[in-house]
C-alpha cells in the first residue's frame, strides 16, 4: 500500500539533517538557498537524498544514461494481455487497464525499463508487472478491496493535508495509498491528488502514471539490490521481515514467471 517507503524516506531525510548537525530546511516552493537541492519531499539539502531521484530544483544529480531498449517491444500485446486474460470477465479492471494506456503513460517516464543492460531492463519490467499483477489480481481490481473503510490519512503530514471528504485508499496498478503519496503524485502528474484522488480510478492513463511515478521515484533506485528490495520499497514491514511471507512469495512467483517469459535470469536477493 505504498506506506513504508515514502514515510521512511522522509524519516531518512530528517535523520540525515540531524547527523549533519541541523534539521533540514523546509522548502518554500522549492526556493532553496544556492547550492542546495530541493528533494522530492520538498526539503533542502545536499547529497543523494536531496539531489538524487526526484530532485526538483538545484544542483540535482545528472539523470542516468538510458539504453536503447524499447519497452513497447518487450511489453508485447501477448505479454500484457497474458496477464489481463487471467482476470475473470466480471472484473472492472478488464475494461480499464490496457496496454495502450500503459504505453501512453510511459511517454512521461522515459527512464522506466531503460537503465543498465538489456537484461536489467527485462528484469525491471518483470518486477513492475509482477507487483502490478499481485496488487490488482491480474488487472482485476482498480481500487483496494474494502479500502473505503480504512483510514489512510496521515494527519501529521501538513505538506499534504487530507481532505476529510476524500479517501486515500489504494487505487491503480500499484494501489497508490495515503495522502503523502496522492499529494506529490498529483503535483507531478497534473491532477488534484488530495481533492480528487478518485481520478486514479477513473482515468486509466493517470492511473498508470501514478504507478510509474511511484516506481521511478521509490522503486527504481533500489532495483539493483534485487527483487526483494523492490518488495520492501512498496510494502516494507507490512510484508518483509516475516510480516507476510505468503504475499512475498506470491510476488516472487509472478516476478520469476515474467522473467522466464522474457528470457532473463531473475538474479539474486529475491526475498526481503
Amino acid at each position: 500500500m505504498l506506506f513504508a517507503n515514502m514515510k521512511n524516506g522522509l524519516l531518512a531525510i530528517v535523520l540525515a539533517g540531524i547527523i549533519a548537525g541541523a534539521m533540514p530546511v523546509r522548502a518554500q516552493n522549492c526556493g532553496c538557498a544556492e547550492g542546495l537541492c530541493c528533494s522530492r519531499w520538498g526539503y533542502c539539502g545536499t547529497g543523494d537524498d536531496y539531489c538524487g531521484t526526484g530532485c526538483q530544483q538545484g544542483p540535482c544529480n545528472p539523470p542516468p544514461t538510458l539504453n536503447n531498449v524499447s519497452v513497447a517491444e518487450i511489453v508485447t500485446p501477448e505479454f500484457f494481455n497474458g496477464i489481463l486474460e487471467v482476470a475473470e470477465a466480471s472484473c472492472e479492471g478488464k475494461n480499464f487497464y490496457s496496454r495502450a494506456a500503459f504505453l501512453e503513460a510511459l511517454n512521461s517516464y522515459p527512464q522506466f525499463g531503460r537503465i543498465g543492460s538489456i537484461d536489467d531492463s527485462k528484469r525491471e519490467i518483470a518486477a513492475f508487472f509482477g507487483h502490478v499483477t499481485h496488487e490488482t489480481g491480474h488487472f482485476c481490481y482498480i481500487e483496494e478491496i474494502n479500502g473505503a473503510t480504512r483510514d489512510y490519512c496521515d494527519e501529521t503530514n501538513t505538506q499534504y493535508p487530507c481532505n476529510p471528504d476524500k479517501g486515500y485508499y489504494g487505487r491503480g496498478p500499484i494501489q497508490l495509498s495515503w495522502n503523502f503519496n496522492y499529494g506529490p503524485a498529483g503535483e507531478s502528474i497534473g491532477f488534484d491528488g488530495l481533492n480528487s484522488p478518485e481520478t486514479v480510478a477513473t482515468d486509466p492513463i493517470i492511473s498508470f502514471k501514478t504507478a510509474l511515478w511511484y516506481w521511478v521515484n521509490s522503486v527504481q533506485p533500489v532495483i539493483g539490490q534485487g527483487f526483494g528490495a523492490t518488495i520492501r520499497a512498496i510494502n516494507g514491514a507490512l510484508e518483509c521481515d516475516g510480516g507476510n511471507p505468503a504475499t512475498v512469495q506470491r510476488r516472487i512467483e509472478y516476478y520469476t514467471d515474467y522473467c522466464n517469459q522474457l528470457g532473463v535470469d531473475p538474479g539474486p536477493n529475491l526475498t526481503c
